[in-house]
């Protein structure tokens, strides 16, 4: 079904607003066919009017319109089961995107060409503001471990775009950006910035219609929870160390080579108790 659903919502140009509701829509499809418009608009915090008129620019007459064709591509007969407390229901919805995106990797060529992009770039910036920038430092950690020089831009300002001036002029060819909501202003500028520097963009989001997908090489998706006070990032962590798997398996005899070298390096400074 949210191939189905993706489709149908990258067919049109949407305002943000729409992007808002269409992210709920591509990430919850089977619970929003059932929602009355009041409930998706208070999910994706906008108003109702709001929710119709994105019914009607994806082409359907209104909203309950748009509801049907979703109950269609769902093709079961009743709302899906809500049991347990709002904990509970949060971590189950973590479950979910954990197995929307392991359905995602049925096709393995967007990682694949994705890792092999960054393996090759050398530096290899690796992108992530506000919300981001733990887990572009996550990344950044294990992937200096099988890459020679990686370059964690947690930071905005001017000195962002510096930053990637140094890196391209140093031989870099492709960036990594984690692109999380809210999405930071400065993040797309420094997309923007690496596009005019000739870079590849690539990009981890967590949907097909975040303002981060027009600027990328390609787009790697993974939703974020939103049940909880703040957003859970669990699927986006998730793939972003099956995207370091991918630059491994790029040049599995270099990583192995690297990987032991830091073994060795790690027991002769008696790194680690165990």
């Amino acid at each position: 079904m949210n191939e189905a659903v993706r489709e149908l919502v990258l067919s049109t140009r949407l305002t943000p607003t729409q992007r808002r509701i269409a992210r709920e829509l591509v990430n919850r499809a089977d619970e929003v066919a059932y929602l009355s418009a009041a409930e998706l608009a208070e999910l994706a915090q906008v108003s109702q009017p709001s929710v119709t008129r994105f019914a009607m620019a994806l082409g359907f007459d209104g909203y309950p319109a748009l509801r049907r064709r979703l109950r269609d591509l769902n093709g079961r007969n009743g709302r899906p089961d809500r049991a347990g407390n709002e904990l509970q229901q949060a971590i189950r919805d973590e479950a979910s995107n954990l197995e929307r995106l392991a359905d995602g990797l049925s096709d393995l060529s967007a990682i694949q060409h994705a890792g092999a992009l960054l393996a090759a770039s050398r530096p290899l910036p690796v992108l992530g503001l506000r919300a981001a920038a733990p887990l572009a430092n996550y990344f950044g950690y294990f992937a200096a471990k099988i890459h020679p020089e990686v370059r964690v831009l947690e930071h905005g300002g001017s000195l962002l775009a510096d930053r990637l001036e140094q890196a391209a002029s140093s031989g870099t060819s492709a960036v990594l950006a984690f692109a999380l909501p809210r999405y930071p202003r400065e993040l797309l500028d420094a997309l923007a910035e690496a596009r005019a520097l000739g870079l590849r963009i690539v990009v981890i989001t967590d949907s097909p219609v975040s303002p981060a997908a027009d600027r990328a090489d390609i787009t790697l998706t993974a939703a974020v929870g939103s049940q909880l006070v703040f957003d859970l990032h669990t699927a986006p962590m998730v793939l972003a160390m099956v995207l370091l798997q991918a630059m491994g398996d790029a040049d599995p005899t270099a990583t192995q080579r690297r990987l032991e070298a830091f073994e060795l390096s790690a027991a002769r400074r008696n790194l680690f108790v165990e």
